[in-house]
Order: C-alpha cells, then structure tokens, then sequence
C-alpha cells in the first residue's frame, strides 16, 4: 500500500486523539450499546412464539395510565426509571435522590446517543401499557399491573429517545418497527418474551409479521 493513506490515517487517529485530551470526551464504543436484560435466545423466543394465544385484540375501553402505576420506588430511594438509566446507561453519576446527573445513554430503536443530559432520554415500556390492555391487562389486579410497569428484571424497559418512544406509542411489531433495522431481532425477541411473562395475546396479523422478522432478521 501507497505511504499516503497510511500518513492520512495517522493524521485522522491523532486528530481524534486531540480531541479527547481537549474535550475531555470520546464516543462511546460499540460494545457500551447496552440492551436490556433477559432477551431470549431466537430458539427460546420461537418456542414462546409458538405458545402465545393469538385472538384480537380486546377494547380500549376503561383505560388509563394511572391503573398501572409507574416509575415506583422499587429500589428504595430509586425509582424504576432511574434504576434502568443507571441499569442501561454509560458512565452514570447519579444524586443522592438516585437522580442521573451525568452520562451518556443510547437509543437502540435509533441508533442515537444522549449525553449528559437524563431528561433527554425516555424509559419505554416494550409492550406499551394500552396494549397490555387490550390483550389480557385489563382483567390484572393493580398490584399486577404496577409489576409490569415497572420491570426492571426483564427486557419491558428500553431506553429511547422521545421521538422514537412517540413514534412506536402503543403498536405492535406489525403496525411499527425500529428505524435501527440492526435491532429488529433483538425487538421482537425481547416483545415476544414480555408478552409471554405475562400471559398476553398476540393477533394473527402480529405473531405472523414477528415470525418473518425471526425468519428474515435473526
């Protein structure tokens, strides 16, 4: 190879390294793209795929946000949001309150990162809780739907940025799927085991555009 591209590499790999000695910051790596816990293998989401109820979906009928309460104190002084900010996040300080004061998080719906500012980064329920309602939350006790809500053990919270959280809002995969196509299989495998962890329906139309992104993504 040719001496110039190897003095223009060099010249790009120390002008980076400027960078960080003079912003005191680099990006993070791709390594630091954090997904939430306990997505499945694809055999193991297949296999829960399979066992799903398919009928449609019930009415919105009676229901409001406040039936699943919210961002509890599940960690005593935090709350679920802030437990998975800190729980998903990249180097984050956090107050005595748990509050998030710095940091940097990513958005796997699309491939975005949020630095240093936690009000610029939104906590999504993977299966949103309308939905949960329309396929099998409806029938929950209060104490169940708080459970859900604020699940900080499985894949139901994901960080993203408010315009991708807005643009999903209560769809399903057949109706939306991330920017990110990278992510798409993690997506449906992470969907279809929420909605296997607390017995809710999935429609034909659903179940059958999940399984193309299995067959096609993962």
């Amino acid at each position: 190879m040719p001496p110039f591209p190897r003095v223009i590499h060099g010249a790009l790999a120390s002008a980076a390294a400027l960078l960080v000695v003079v912003l005191g910051w680099s990006a993070p790596a791709a390594a630091d793209h954090v997904l939430p816990p306990a997505i499945p293998s694809t055999s193991a989401a297949q296999s829960q795929l399979d066992s799903l109820t398919v009928r449609a979906k019930g009415p919105q009928t009676g229901y409001d946000r406040s039936l699943f309460p919210h961002w509890n104190n599940i960690q005593p002084p935090c709350s679920a949001r802030q437990v998975v900010l800190e729980r998903d996040g990249h180097d984050v300080v956090t107050d005595s309150g748990c509050q998030p004061t710095s940091g940097s998080w990513w958005s796997a719906f699309d491939d975005t990162w949020v630095h240093d500012d936690p009000s610029r980064i939104s906590v999504d329920h993977m299966v949103a809780l309308s939905e949960a309602w329309k396929t099998g939350a409806a029938s929950w006790s209060t104490s169940r739907r708080a459970e859900f809500a604020n699940d900080v053990d499985s894949s139901q919270l994901w960080l993203s940025t408010p315009s991708s959280n807005s643009s999903k809002g209560d769809s399903d995969p057949s109706e939306w799927m991330p920017p990110n196509t990278a992510v798409h299989c993690d997506y449906v495998k992470s969907w279809i085991n929420v909605k296997y962890r607390y017995d809710l329906t999935v429609t034909s139309t659903e179940k059958s555009s999940i399984q193309d992104t299995i067959d096609t993504r993962c």
